[in-house]
Formats: structure tokens, C-alpha cells, sequence
């Protein structure tokens, strides 16, 4: 893993809002779909409702890629995921709030039950078309 990203990679992190997160369904198929997220200490975050598909393939198998959109300049992590589903960090919550026009990443959606935070911690990076 790179020692530091460079400043490009760090501000598409903090000011991208949509990542794609891709898990595995038990097939073994990829799942992808749109997440909003932080990245913080070499972690992604990403908000989201403890019934998503998302969620049951993660508790299944954690692996998980995501990367932010435009193809020019890559940015894709790979990592293995921790389902949170209380005790959220306040720096996270603090941060989906400002990254997001103050959503509480926290508030249950109605239909959807509770929330849960699913943190990355990057094992490896692809960036610009090289594995690091």
C-alpha cells in the first residue's frame, strides 16, 4: 500500500459523493451498486441499511472492492469490510453530516430498518492502472 496518496486521490476522496461498491452474492457474482461514503485513516465508510443486499453479502464474505467514478484517472481500493452496527465512531458520523448537506448517516429510513456503517480499511489500491 502506498505510504500516502497523492493530493488528487485525497481530495476526489473527500469531495467525490458517490463511490461503487462491489460485494459478492453467494453465487460468487459481483454486486455493485452506488454508495455515498468518507474516507478516513486509510478507511473507506459507507452508510447503509442493515437489510440491503449489500449488507447480507458482507456478513456472508467481507471482500469488497469500490471506486470512484470517471474512468481517466482511477481510483479503486480493495479491502476486507466490518459491519458496524452501533457504537458509531462520531468523527464518521460527523463527517457523512458535512460531506452530506448534514444527513445523519445514523437515522433509520423508514421500510428499510436500522442503519449500519460497513468500514474498508484499503489492502490494496489500483490507482491510474497500477496495483499498489
Amino acid at each position: 500500500m502506498p505510504e500516502e496518496l497523492d493530493q488528487e486521490v485525497l481530495q476526489r476522496l473527500r469531495h467525490e459523493w458517490h463511490a461503487w461498491l462491489c460485494t459478492l452474492r453467494p453465487d460468487g457474482s459481483p454486486h455493485v451498486t452506488p454508495v455515498w461514503f468518507v474516507f478516513h485513516g486509510m478507511a473507506w465508510w459507507v452508510g447503509s441499511s442493515a437489510r440491503n443486499k449489500k449488507v447480507r453479502n458482507l456478513a456472508r464474505d467481507p471482500r469488497v472492492s469500490l471506486a470512484l467514478e470517471g474512468g481517466v484517472a482511477p481510483v479503486v481500493a480493495e479491502g476486507s469490510a466490518t459491519i458496524h452496527r452501533a457504537d458509531f465512531p462520531a468523527d464518521i458520523v460527523e463527517m457523512f453530516k458535512s460531506k452530506y448537506d448534514g444527513w445523519d448517516v445514523t437515522a433509520p429510513v423508514a421500510a428499510e430498518g436500522t442503519r449500519v456503517l460497513i468500514q474498508v480499511p484499503v489492502a490494496r489500491w489500483l490507482l491510474a492502472g497500477r496495483a499498489q
